[in-house]
């Protein structure tokens, strides 16, 4: 992947990632600055989503685990556990929000 797709892509995903928030009838602040995304919870807990140019990935840091995701065949697969980025992202902001959330809706 050339960089300019790589950062075209993430871009598109942390868009879909704001909008759903705007949306969701769950509590969740979210703050975007240099390509980082963070999502903060009632319960003051964080999800932090950041570009990784050199390494064309997204990195994610939850209040439980750091993960790595890589675009794999048309989606973005953690390295480490092969979940899929929006299964993902669905149930660690559920876990934190303490209360079912759903973001993929949007992808």
């Amino acid at each position: 992947m050339q960089d300019s797709e790589y950062h075209q892509r993430v871009d598109d995903l942390l868009l879909v990632i704001e909008e759903a928030l705007d949306v969701c009838p769950v509590d969740i602040d979210y703050e975007s600055a240099a390509s980082i995304l963070t999502l903060t919870f009632v319960n003051g807990t964080k999800i932090i989503i950041n570009k990784q140019p050199p390494l064309h990935q997204i990195w994610v840091a939850t209040k439980f685990n750091g993960h790595h995701f890589n675009f794999e065949d048309g989606k973005w697969i953690d390295e480490r556990t092969g979940a899929e980025f929006w299964q993902f992202i669905d149930q660690a902001a559920s876990k934190q929000a303490g209360q079912d959330v759903v973001l993929s809706a949007g992808a």
